[in-house]
């Protein structure tokens, strides 16, 4: 049940006039079987003791007490009963039948609401019926302030040693690199001493700075010595410091100078806790200390743990989150699931500075600590050892100072985890001396081979497993056995890239992989690595990127998607359209979705849409719940429609346009000049009401015009701009007393402004009289037909707009070939038109009504007056009857209805077909 239909009947739910039954109706409305709800009531599953409690296992304990009950109270108590603790209700819920507490037990999330209101929160316990609300982890602010106390030490030392970090850049990032260490290492345990790193600092160097050098080198060098440290060399302060191995400190590089500011910003850095810096802030640090334009060139952006959340759960966390609550009471089973995270493999091929390596790890391990707490809980004997280990996480990244700030991430990353399992469990694994790290390789890799860097097959099979294999497949001891495949998750955020600002390089790597497709020169960069990511894919092997929005969109779905998915691969999983923010210095402020990869399969696919988790049968590149059908470019109408055009276009450097003022001064000077003169509008004039003006000179008349020399001023400005400026430009320069390209209206025209917020629920279009000039920024088409300003208006188009245009962020970019020539539309019969001109008719009076209003205060999707709003759904309900007798229930199910006729006309099905298409 969705939406609407599920509000209706928890309302008849909550006004019924008997509710003793209520909670079994309840769970009923939400999909918990028949069957289960007989068992419940005839008490086979309910483990209740009181008369008044319903408590079913993994789903609900709920009680009903007496009026005056203090319900947080109870609520409270009945979390801490032994039933709640052995049972684990997602759901616990207490009411009077006057209000109504619930608890999800999972997400932690509450509701408080009168009982007669529960209908307004249906979505609250959509997880019986397999739907998450998604919840999204807040920031950790003292990373944020970490990064910027980085940052202003790399400003300082940039500011005194600008030749030093320009021509030696990568001794600057790795002095940068091993100063991060050491201030995590000594409030972490890494170094023996609290505070050792700050307090030698302090206490061992001038004031001024003009020792630090010395300082440094002799600091780096000793933490590269591992036997025991010559007295002579290095006083106590230095030797006291560990042997930290890993290579970290191998490399003798040249210093910066150092100042006193540099110093006393080391100095408060120090002060800061570093045991409560997630290690990916160095990912925010490298954005925050490296040159634009070098990271601009290279893509990268900085992930924040909230949004990397986004892609590891639904790829692998969530299931196996599943699983251990599956297993969560057989130690088989446990002890199976601890081996499986052993041999998972995590791979980033744009790994950046290893962010999502990151976190990824420090999930797998928090889970794998579960798994060992609750295998303490079953008092069975078991290794209470970490099995999860660095070597399971692999990345690709092409500049070299990413590479090991990701290695010396992982490093931090594994310590965290491991000083968590020692306050948990009492046992750990040694930090230091530093092993070996994840497979960070450096290089291009859309260039390289993925298998050579992480193997889909596991390297060296066991002897138990060769035995077993060859039992089952009766084959000889010593003869070649297939290697097994190994559980790998590629996932990572890899350089989007329009194509219009493409390097020559990103270019290159694009034809090189995408040259075969029939078209590829518009696609993003982000399509490079779906494709390769594609070609990876095996059985057990899945793939979740993020990638702006524009993926899923417009052209770009035809041009790549047929490509990738076939019939071994298809699209898992999916976030819509989000905004992908972070703390770091500078935002990548871009509207994204994440796609999941993987092989075909009969399982649910799950699609998150506006924070809720929806799971469907198939998603398409388009991500909507709906078969593979590619819809193309059209150059003229698939139904039965009149032509669209765009509006005239200017190409004038603004001298032919005139705003209020400007025109008001002309006709103050020249009062011949009005006959020059015409009202013009775009997009945003139209949507704001914003008047606006432009020379409208017919060759016949140029003579006249050029005689006023405000107008000829004007007109050789346009020339001169023609002139210097690109092929187009230049072909209109002979003709600069008009609009370069330009078609006068002889009929009324519909104005459709190409850009429109997606948050509004109708698009604003209306007509304009055939003598204001429609600029480029809109769409017209010239008619006095009413009904084709209906069928524009109708919200069944506005699902076709918002699914297939392009998108500029939130906001849609209507296209004449995606949105108007491929809309599905029937052919109706004159009586059909006069209806939907009715109904057009009443919207144009009401919009009348409120001419002081603007079309964007009409349309404000939270302002819109009730009346506009219910003579738009009057139109609704006359353009959808045009389609099928029956109503559509809700936007999936116009969408649809609407491939189902887009596929059949576009094979030219028959009118029996397409009739037969009504009745459902």
């Amino acid at each position: 049940m969705k939406g609407l239909a599920l509000e209706e009947e928890l309302k008849k739910l909550v006004f019924a006039e008997d509710h003793t039954g209520f909670v079994y109706d309840l769970m009923q409305l939400y999909g918990i079987s028949k069957a289960t709800i007989a068992r419940l009531k005839k008490g086979s599953l309910n483990l209740a003791k009181a008369d008044n409690q319903v408590i079913c296992k993994r789903k609900v304990l709920f009680e009903h007490v007496q009026d005056g009950t203090n319900l947080l109270a109870r609520i409270d108590a009945l979390a801490q009963e032994p039933a709640a603790i052995t049972h684990k209700p997602r759901f616990i819920i207490v009411t009077d039948y006057n209000n109504l507490l619930a608890k999800d037990t999972k997400t932690r999330d509450t509701l408080d609401t009168p009982f007669n209101e529960l209908w307004k929160h249906s979505e609250f316990f959509l997880p019986w019926a397999g739907k998450e609300r998604y919840s999204a982890p807040v920031e950790n602010m003292a990373d944020v302030k970490a990064a910027e106390k980085m940052a202003k030490i790399y400003d300082e030392i940039y500011h005194h040693n600008k030749d030093f970090a320009e021509n030696q850049n990568h001794a600057l990032n790795v002095f940068l690199t091993r100063l991060l260490f050491c201030f995590f290492a000594e409030d972490t345990g890494i170094f023996p001493q609290q505070n050792q790193f700050s307090k030698a600092l302090v206490e061992h160097t001038a004031e001024d700075g003009s020792d630090l050098q010395d300082f440094f080198e002799l600091l780096f060098e000793a933490m590269d010595v591992k036997e025991q440290k010559d007295n002579a060399k290095y006083p106590s302060y230095i030797a006291d410091f560990p042997y930290v191995n890993g290579s970290l400190f191998t490399d003798k590089f040249p210093l910066p100078k150092f100042t006193a500011k540099v110093r006393q910003l080391m100095i408060e850095c120090g002060t800061q806790n570093w045991r409560e810096i997630n290690p990916d802030i160095f990912g925010s640090m490298f954005q925050a200390v490296k040159i634009a334009e070098v990271r601009a060139g290279l893509g990268q952006h900085y992930t924040s743990v909230p949004n990397i959340m986004k892609v590891i759960n639904p790829l692998f966390m969530d299931e196996l989150r599943e699983e251990f609550e599956k297993a969560y009471d057989s130690v088989p089973r446990l002890k199976k699931l601890q081996k499986r995270l052993s041999m998972i493999r995590i791979f980033d091929p744009a790994c950046g500075s290893g962010n999502f390596l990151i976190i990824a790890y420090k999930q797998l391990r928090l889970l794998e600590l579960d798994i060992l707490k609750r295998l303490d809980q079953l008092d069975q004997p078991h290794l209470r050892l970490s099995f999860v280990v660095l070597t399971q996480f692999y990345g690709i990244e092409i500049d070299d100072f990413a590479c090991e700030i990701a290695r010396l991430s992982l490093w931090l990353a594994e310590h965290q985890v491991n000083c968590k399992f020692a306050e948990e469990l009492g046992i750990t694994r040694a930090t230091l001396p530093l092993c070996e790290t994840g497979h960070i390789v450096c290089g291009n890799a859309l260039r390289m081979d993925w298998e050579d860097v992480c193997p889909k097959y596991k390297e060296n099979p066991t002897a138990e497993i060769i035995f077993e294999q060859a039992l089952v497949s009766s084959a000889p001891l010593g003869m070649e056995i297939p290697l097994e495949e190994a559980e790998v998750y590629v996932l990572g955020n890899p350089p989007y890239v329009g194509s219009k600002f493409q390097s020559n390089s990103q270019k290159e790597d694009k034809q090189y992989l995408l040259g075969h497709f029939a078209k590829y020169g518009n696609l993003d960069y982000i399509a490079c690595w779906f494709y390769k990511a594609s070609q990876y894919i095996s059985e057990k092997i899945k793939v979740a990127f993020v990638s702006t929005n524009s993926i899923s969109e417009g052209t770009q779905v035809c041009d790549l998607w047929p490509n990738i998915l076939n019939q071994s691969i298809e699209i898992l999983f999916c976030v819509k359209d989000f905004l992908w923010s972070n703390n770091a210095k500078h935002q990548a402020g871009v509207t994204c979705v994440i796609i999941g990869l993987g092989y075909k399969s009969k399982a649910k696919k799950l699609l998150i849409d506006n924070n809720f988790h929806v799971f469907v049968d198939h998603i398409n590149p388009y991500l909507l719940a709906a078969p593979d059908i590619y819809v193309q470019k059209r150059t003229v109408p698939l139904s039965n429609l009149p032509f669209m055009r765009q509006g005239n276009i200017p190409l004038d450097n603004g001298f032919l346009r005139l705003t209020p003022e400007e025109k008001t001064t002309l006709v103050k000077e020249s009062p011949e000049s009005v006959r020059f003169l015409r009202k013009a509008t775009g997009s945003v004039e139209y949507i704001n009401n914003q008047e606006r003006w432009c020379l409208w000179i017919k060759d016949e008349d140029l003579a006249d015009a050029l005689a006023i020399p405000a107008i000829h001023k004007r007109i050789e400005s346009v020339r001169n701009f023609r002139l210097n400026g690109a092929q187009n430009a230049k072909a209109c320069a002979n003709r600069s007393h008009q609009f370069c390209m330009t078609n006068e209206a002889k009929y009324s025209q519909i104005i459709i402004p190409i850009v429109s917020s997606s948050q509004r629920g109708y698009i604003p279009i209306g007509f304009v009289p055939p003598d204001v000039v429609i600029m480029n920024s809109a769409l017209l088409i010239e008619t006095n037909e009413l009904y084709v300003l209906g069928i524009l208006s109708s919200l069944i188009h506005v699902q076709w707009v918002k699914a297939f245009a392009g998108k500029l962020k939130t906001d849609f970019r209507y296209s004449v070939g995606l949105c108007w020539y491929s809309f599905p539309f029937p052919n109706i019969s004159e009586q059909q038109k006069k209806r939907i001109e009715l109904c057009v008719k009443d919207i144009l009076a009401v919009r009348e009504k409120y001419s002081e209003k603007t079309m964007a205060e009409l349309y404000d999707p939270d302002k819109m007056p009730a009346d506009l709003l219910k003579a738009h759904e009057s139109l609704d309900l006359v353009v959808e009857s045009c389609y099928r007798k029956k109503p559509f229930v809700n936007d999936e199910d116009r969408l649809a209805h609407l491939f189902k006729r887009y596929e059949l006309m576009v094979n030219n099905a028959s009118e029996a077909d397409l009739k037969q298409l009504e009745l459902f």
